[in-house]
């Protein structure tokens, strides 16, 4: 059995992911999946100066893992699912890049759609990672932002990252 929780520096493919999530078990009936990537902001703002053309993602290895488990069972708690998968990039990636993927099977589609999302507002917030990003102007590290706070505190968590 794979573990629930992934932190690697290698690209992962989602179909095989799922496949391995839902490997015979017969009782699921709904799968929800977010993939998350790296954009150019350039793209959203039409600003050269918006150019992300690297991000790096740091983490600490065994206490990022160990705390998005935590996280895992916290949607158990709430949510009626079977299993759920995290996988989370490190390393340095680039424009479009696959950064995150979060899975969730369950016997119908609206708890494995809530988990996912739950899950992934946790990511957001919570989890150990430390991002900077490298535009023509030099690298910076990345703030939380208060809108994630914001997605978390509907869920009933009440968590100040900025």
């Amino acid at each position: 059995m794979r573990p629930s929780v992934s932190i690697q520096t290698e690209d992962f493919d989602l179909s095989q992911e799922i496949e391995a999530l839902r490997a015979q078990d017969l009782r699921v009936g709904a799968v929800c999946s977010f993939v998350g990537t790296v954009r150019d902001t350039r793209a959203l703002t039409g600003q050269a100066a918006d150019e992300v053309q690297a991000m790096e993602l740091e983490h600490y290895p065994g206490m990022t893992e160990k705390s998005i488990e935590v996280m895992i069972a916290e949607a158990h708690q709430r949510f009626d699912f079977y299993a759920a998968r995290v996988v989370h990039r490190v390393g340095r990636l680039l424009p479009a890049d696959q950064i995150v993927m979060v899975a969730v099977t369950s016997a119908h589609r609206g708890e494995s759609f809530k988990a996912c999302e739950f899950l992934m507002d946790y990511l957001k917030t919570q989890a150990p990672f430390w991002k900077k990003e490298q535009t023509p102007q030099g690298s910076h590290w990345v703030d939380a932002r208060v809108s994630d706070d914001s997605a978390l505190a509907r869920w009933g968590i009440e968590r100040s990252n900025s």
